[in-house]
Parts: C-alpha cells; structure tokens; sequence
C-alpha cells in the first residue's frame, strides 16, 4: 500500500467528482447508454466513485475488487440475457474497470474489456471524462450489438442514469 495512494484517497472529495462530472456530462452518459440499449439486449450502467472508504483502503482493495463488489450489489448479473456491463471509475486512482456478466463476457473476453478501460483512462488523463465514458459506452455496444443485438420490445432491466457513489 502507497502512501501516495492513501492520501490520493483520503483527499478526494465530491466537488471532484462533481467538478469531472458536472450535470450536462451525467446527462451525456444517460444519453448514450439509452441509446445504446435501443439497438442490443444487453445492460450498461456506468458508476463512478471518487475514492473508497478508508477500511477498504487500507486493506488494499484494487479498483477491480470494488468494481465486482458494485457488480454484484447493483445485481447487474441478474439480466435475463446474462450480459450485463458495469464501467466502473474509481476517481481517485484514475482506474477504469468493466465488469462483465458471463453471457457477453465469454463472448468478448478480458483482453478486449481492459482494451476499452485504458483506451477510457488515456481520455481522463487529457481531462475528457464525458468523451472518455462516452467512447467506451460506444465500444461496450458494438460487442453488445454483434453478440445480442435488439429483436423488437426489449424492457429495461437496470437504470440507465449514472450512479455517483
């Protein structure tokens, strides 16, 4: 455990979450998960946190182990298709993760998801958060749409707004 980590962590606060992501980028990233679902099957939530709690943190959890938590407590596993997409952005460590349900995730593979979470991580670093989200919500859809695409009235298993945690 850095102590440059740490203190990354215990300084985060919501004014940089809200400053990274002001209404009109959330209202961007709705739009565009909205859209997304129109044309496949899947499910796409994107959930940013600005940094964990400090049991957490100090325990060393990764980016990647907090993504599966919020995974599975948003019960994005439970779709009927089995291809739920959690973009995951843990702010303070600037560190993408997609968790992926096993139906779309054996289809695509963890090569291709940490593809599109350093393609979004590259965006962040120029300070484009909603191009960055924005382009990997894009990315994730083209799998969707190849490997589940739309057959007529699908319903919508989970909310398309971005949760801040």
């Amino acid at each position: 455990m850095s102590m440059g980590r740490i203190a990354r962590h215990l300084m985060a606060t919501r004014w940089m979450v809200n400053r990274a992501f002001p209404g009109d980028t959330l209202a961007a990233i709705e739009r565009a998960i909205k859209e997304s679902e129109v044309a496949h099957r899947g499910e796409i939530r994107f959930v940013v946190e600005g940094a964990l709690d400090i049991e957490p943190l100090l325990r060393g959890q990764t980016a990647r182990d907090r993504a599966i938590d919020v995974f599975s407590h948003l019960r994005i596993w439970d779709t009927e298709h089995n291809n739920g997409v959690l973009i995951y952005l843990l702010l303070a460590d600037r560190d993408v993760e997609i968790v992926a349900d096993r139906g779309i995730h054996a289809k695509v593979g963890p090569e291709e998801w940490e593809r599109i979470c350093r393609t979004m991580e590259i965006a962040f670093r120029q300070g484009d958060f909603r191009g960055g989200v924005v382009g990997g919500i894009r990315e994730a859809t083209r799998h969707l749409v190849a490997h589940f695409p739309a057959i007529g009235d699908d319903r919508n298993e989970l909310p398309d707004k971005p949760l801040l945690l």
